[in-house]
């Protein structure tokens, strides 16, 4: 298989009522891990890094690892810019090499919001690759941030968005009390948007149940950062502490670390698949 962008995955995904996983990556390790799970489900993914890593070198000199090792994988690869704050974070992303962006302008007035997602829609589409935009705040838990319908289908129909996030009861991070996600309002969403897939950011510790449910109404693309990141610091303290202060080779410390977090991987992309 190639590198390729979101655009054909994701709608397949939502036609067969499945998700893709975008997972959270900054280094081979996680990378590998993501590939190697991803293999083991024949199950296209979607490896993105946070916006931050593109204010410094790590998101460009990362780019070119993740080009070589999509180039190889044996399912569909798309490398994502997520949570893309500025026009100049997408701008840099697309021109090393990432073959989708997000640009999230949620925070800001809906005119301002709708008016820099679509330039950076018009610029990803130029270059060949896709752009994510968000209405609707995910929060921590703030109920006046959910995603209306209307201005769902407003905005998506004026930034011409490939992949809409939404706002549905998630939050980022890892959960003080279980979320109470507002399956009915995505549905609405998904009804009114029949054409573009939706994506669930803040999927770390959210019930797969409630999770099933929102692929079923629409949810194409599930955001995975936290628990897997803290699956890859938590395997790593366990080696550490299995070597009692014993020397092992820096590659070869990871490789059980790796194993880990793809057996991790694994079992969300099995689940959102609809296996």
């Amino acid at each position: 298989m190639s590198l390729v962008n979101m655009k054909e995955m994701l709608a397949e995904a939502r036609k067969e009522k499945r998700a893709i996983g975008a997972f959270n990556t900054a280094n081979y390790e996680l990378s590998r891990a993501i590939l190697k799970a991803a293999e083991a489900e024949n199950q296209p993914v979607i490896i993105q890094l946070y916006m931050r890593l593109f204010d410094s070198e790590k998101a460009y000199d990362l780019c070119g690892m993740l080009q070589r090792l999509a180039t190889r994988a044996k399912v569909p690869v798309a490398l994502h810019l997520d949570h893309g704050a500025t026009i100049k974070q997408a701008k840099d992303a697309l021109a090393w090499g990432y073959t989708s962006v997000m640009y999230d302008g949620s925070r800001d007035p809906f005119e301002k919001n709708v008016q820099d997602t679509a330039f950076v829609a018009q610029y990803a589409h130029a270059v060949g690759a896709t752009c994510e935009g968000e209405i609707g705040h995910v929060a921590q838990g703030d109920e006046t941030a959910l995603t209306d319908v209307q201005e769902a289908v407003d905005f998506a129909k004026a930034t011409n968005v490939d992949a809409l996030a939404v706002s549905i009861g998630t939050a980022h991070g890892y959960y003080k009390a279980e979320p109470k996600l507002d399956i009915p309002r995505c549905q609405a969403i998904a009804e009114a948007l029949p054409e573009v897939p939706l994506v669930l950011h803040g999927g770390s510790g959210t019930p797969l149940a409630d999770v099933r449910r929102a692929v079923e109404v629409g949810i194409a693309k599930i955001n995975i950062a936290t628990e897997f990141m803290d699956t890859y610091l938590k395997a790593s303290r366990a080696e550490l502490n299995r070597l009692d202060g014993k020397f092992i080779p820096v590659d070869k410390f990871y490789d059980p670390v790796v194993d880990a977090c793809a057996a991790h991987v694994q079992k969300l992309i099995h689940f959102f698949s609809g296996k």
